[in-house]
């Protein structure tokens, strides 16, 4: 039935082996999950009253003191800034923007100002803050937080991401330290994550995506402590209108937490079911391996090593042929400088893995007369 959609609207069929990346549409909820979504979204309800409601039930999932759904990650970080810049003064939340405001510096590490479909400081400026880079693109260090800390900060700003820089930079509990110990807030970012607990204990506002990692409808959550929460709600009012989230929303992101909680480790299986790819090592210059993620989570991919040399063709001119051919499939990119890409199987549906074995094996083998 989704192709025949896809087939009405002019779309191509896409095999997504790149993860929950937005630009496919992160994730497919399950059945239950759009059953949720239906029913949520056939009714009608004080939304209000809703929007409490399912913040005091996120948070109870989350283990943090309280909890707002957002339609998205990216607008999480903007309405946590916009928290601590007006401090929940709805004179300033109604005018954000409009009147100056002397505290809205967001101290941030360099390595963490990443671009991940939008830049993280777009965010940080949309709030009403400033950003103050401290460190430097491969190494942050807790001194370099701490010594920019003036009247003037509002807030740190903790990036928790495959996207960020990983070597020489302090860990999310060291930042937790310094800001505890200056009485400076701390927001973290932590999009992608799949603890869902750790990161609101360590954070005054801790930001997730309810579709990454839960796998629900395209929203964000953000959780922690109930004061900051108080002031985020202002914001709905002022420049959060402009990011509000629906109904039907909410409910499927309620129902897909639920799922979440009780989800079954499943890293073991996902890593066992990329096994047919090793075929592909017998492609001249083609080698396979199974990597863990970046990041440190419990995902496992599929990387293909391509020597342009002997394989007659480099990792960038395959990849482009794989998202161009008529089944466009999309695999995690990242390494096409350095000669490889990987294929990351949580996302893949039906015969999607063989889909990609057999495009390299023509692409690759079609361009070798071995």
């Amino acid at each position: 039935m989704g192709h025949s959609l896809h087939a009405k609207y002019g779309l191509k069929r896409v095999v997504n082996a790149s993860g929950r990346m937005s630009i496919l549409g992160v994730s497919v909820p399950t059945d239950s999950v759009m059953e949720a979504m239906k029913q949520g979204g056939q009714q009608y309800v004080e939304m209000a009253e809703l929007v409490r409601r399912s913040g005091d039930y996120v948070a109870g999932i989350l283990g943090a003191e309280g909890a707002v759904v957002v339609n998205s990650a990216s607008s999480g970080i903007a309405l946590s800034v916009a928290a601590v810049v007006t401090q929940g003064n709805p004179r300033v939340s109604m005018r954000l923007h409009q009147e100056p405001v002397l505290k809205n510096e967001i101290i941030m590490l360099k390595g963490h100002n990443v671009q991940y479909g939008a830049p993280v400081e777009t965010m940080v400026f949309l709030g009403g803050g400033r950003t103050v880079e401290v460190g430097y693109a491969n190494e942050g260090r807790k001194e370099h937080i701490e010594e920019a800390i003036s009247g003037r900060t509002a807030a740190i700003l903790y990036v928790k991401s495959h996207h960020c820089v990983q070597k020489n930079m302090i860990s999310v509990e060291e930042a937790w330290e310094v800001a505890q110990r200056r009485g400076v807030p701390l927001l973290v970012d932590a999009a992608a994550e799949e603890d869902i607990h750790k990161y609101v204990q360590c954070a005054d506002l801790a930001i997730y995506s309810g579709s990454k990692a839960i796998e629900g409808p395209t929203s964000g959550i953000v959780g922690g402590k109930r004061q900051y929460i108080e002031w985020l709600n202002v914001q709905l009012h002022g420049i959060g209108r402009s990011m509000k989230v629906g109904k039907e929303t909410i409910f499927g992101l309620l129902q897909a937490l639920d799922e979440y909680v009780n989800k079954e480790d499943k890293s073991q299986q996902e890593k066992a079911a990329l096994e047919p790819m090793h075929a592909l090592s017998s492609l001249a210059g083609v080698k396979v391996s199974i990597v863990q993620d970046e990041a440190g989570r419990a995902i496992y991919r599929g990387r293909v090593h391509i020597d342009a040399e002997a394989a007659g063709i480099g990792a960038k001119a395959v990849n482009d042929q794989l998202r161009e051919g008529d089944i466009a499939v999309y695999t995690r990119d990242y390494g096409v400088r350095q000669g490889y890409f990987d294929i990351d199987g949580r996302s893949l549906q039906g015969d999607d893995l063989q889909v990609i074995i057999h495009r390299i094996q023509e692409i690759v083998g079609g361009t070798t007369h071995v």
